[in-house]
């Protein structure tokens, strides 16, 4: 039966009881609009594009988790013996 082709019925409900604005069945998620990845660009390059500007254009790394993950490295550094003398050579 591949040659018959057949759509969906999409059927324009509205409960009775409802005053609100749009429709109460719609499932989105509430960050849905603070998102640029959602939305008209349906491509992958796209919202990909999208997210790199919007990093390009936000104020950075946040200075405070840099000094935590340094912390967190300096840390495992010390607890495994890390030793720099491999780094330069004795002539």
């Amino acid at each position: 039966m591949g040659f018959i082709k057949r759509t969906n019925k999409k059927f324009d409900y509205k409960p009775r009881y409802y005053k609100g604005e749009g429709n109460p069945y719609q499932v989105s998620h509430k960050f849905d609009e603070f998102r640029t990845t959602v939305g008209k660009n349906k491509r992958l390059k796209a919202r990909f594009t999208t997210a790199f500007d919007e990093l390009k254009a936000s104020k950075g790394i946040n200075k405070t988790i840099l000094y935590i993950v340094l912390a967190l490295v300096f840390i495992f550094l010390y607890i495994i013996d890390f030793d720099l003398s491999i780094f330069y050579s004795k002539n």
